[in-house]
């Protein structure tokens, strides 16, 4: 398959923390994610099986990520269908960062209105807004998070 190539993920996990909702100097909106994503794994020593969580950052386009920030709060259960997106940059002390980050075309809610604290449900299918290409909103405000080469701390994200 020389000329195909296939960027597809697909989680379920749990927010760490509420969504953060931000435009683009164009108006248009971005909301940032963070999900875990639980793997059961077997200690070697202890035999015993281990939940090791995965933490992925997520980034809704649009109209969609208005309803995360308006629906979502920490905790409650999401599913994320999107494309990965590895992304570099240069932090504000010069060095170079680089994150892999998820851009959803889709977030189901899961769970039941109960599991919200703000007490609503309900999912929503892709929006037709969501950029195909992201590089034109590099340095707008909307870049950022996830893992880095090299140290710091989160001030070198640009979010």
């Amino acid at each position: 398959m020389a000329g195909s190539n296939i960027n597809t993920v697909v989680i379920t996990g749990n927010l760490t923390k509420d969504p953060e909702l931000r435009s683009t100097p164009g108006g248009t909106s971005v909301c940032k994610l963070r999900v875990a994503v639980n793997s059961r794994r077997k200690d070697g020593q202890s035999g015993e099986w281990v939940d090791k969580p995965n933490y992925f950052d997520v980034t809704v386009w649009g109209a969609q990520g208005e309803n995360c920030a308006n629906y979502l709060s920490k905790g409650r259960p999401v599913a994320v269908e999107g494309r990965l997106d590895w992304r570099e940059w240069e932090a504000q002390d010069g060095s170079k960062r680089q994150a892999v980050e998820i851009i959803a075309n889709s977030v189901q809610f899961l769970g039941s209105r109960g599991d919200n604290p703000n007490g609503n449900g309900g999912g929503f299918q892709p929006a037709s807004d969501v950029p195909a290409d992201t590089s034109d909103f590099e340095g707008a405000g909307v870049g950022g998070g996830g893992s880095s080469s090299g140290g710091g701390g989160e001030d070198d994200i640009p979010f």
